[in-house]
């Protein structure tokens, strides 16, 4: 494992963000139960990870919980997914003027910060297999507050084992909870490193699968006591079940190392963010 001075303190992330920023950035409308509709039974099958048929449930998946993703974000994690995304952003070194991608892109989040570190001389793509969460991430682009100078943004529906760009495209990429849920994370990871320039830092934020036996047990009592009855009360407690499983199959930190190193980077760093461990981010640098 190697090691780099990180541009902000992972292990004090939780102060990078005021409690100001956090509320004029967390929605102020409580979230409110979906209307119940007919529907087959969607896990994401967490332990067919490299089943065709895994991948198009999962892709089912992430369609059907779109319209509430955002919400149950900030609700359960009290704002800080923000705080954490802020920090992968920071870690690919971006600058005004360059070109960068958010893999997984979901409802464009990463892409959104990304297109304000680049600024209008830069480029971002957000790419993600799922149409719902491209519609809702293209919405929230048109909606994004007065004040901030972004760079263009190109929404694509792709797939994260063959991005659809030439060789050292992008200056900086970014995952935001999608390695998790990809069919082959060793491929997902060497895609990254094809499409970055020589130099160029991709970061890949997600749930730790600690090697900590009593983070994993408070994770676990977190996913079972809150994240699922929080996903009930929305209508989408069966999704959300896919979590636990999902995160015990992740590689650990150490793994995702040597699986980065394996796929060509150079250096890769694997951060424990704070509080207590419960998410980490990969660092890789090509």
């Amino acid at each position: 494992m190697t090691s780099a001075v990180p541009p902000i303190d992972a292990g004090a992330a939780t102060t990078v963000e005021t409690a100001a920023e956090t509320a004029a950035e967390t929605t102020t409308s409580s979230p409110s139960r979906r209307p119940e509709k007919e529907k087959k039974f969607i896990t994401g099958r967490p332990d067919e990870q490299y089943s065709s048929a895994a991948a198009e449930e999962r892709q089912e998946l992430f369609n059907d919980i779109a319209p509430v993703y955002d919400q149950l974000n900030d609700v359960l994690s009290l704002g800080l997914h923000r705080v954490w995304k802020r920090a992968a952003v920071k870690w690919t070194g971006v600058k005004k003027g360059d070109r960068a991608i958010d893999v997984c892109c979901g409802s464009g989040d990463l892409a959104l910060r990304l297109a304000d570190a680049v600024g209008p001389s830069g480029e971002v793509v957000g790419l993600d297999f799922a149409a719902a969460q491209l519609k809702v991430a293209a919405t929230k682009e048109t909606e994004h507050p007065a004040g901030y100078n972004l760079s263009p943004i190109s929404w694509q529906q792709g797939d994260a084992l063959a991005l659809p760009h030439p060789d050292a495209s992008f200056d900086g990429a970014t995952i935001g909870y999608g390695l998790r849920n990809v069919s082959d994370i060793p491929r997902a990871l060497a895609e990254l490193r094809r499409v970055l320039k020589p130099g160029g830092k991709a970061a890949v934020v997600d749930f730790n699968n600690s090697t900590n036996a009593a983070v994993n047990q408070v994770q676990g009592f977190i996913l079972d006591t809150v994240v699922v009855p929080a996903a009930d009360a929305m209508g989408v407690a069966a999704e959300y079940r896919y979590l636990k499983p999902s995160i015990e199959r992740y590689p650990t930190g150490p793994e995702l190392v040597d699986i980065a190193i394996t796929a060509g980077f150079g250096k890769a760093t694997f951060y424990e963010l704070a509080p207590g461990g419960l998410m980490g981010c990969l660092v890789c640098e090509k």
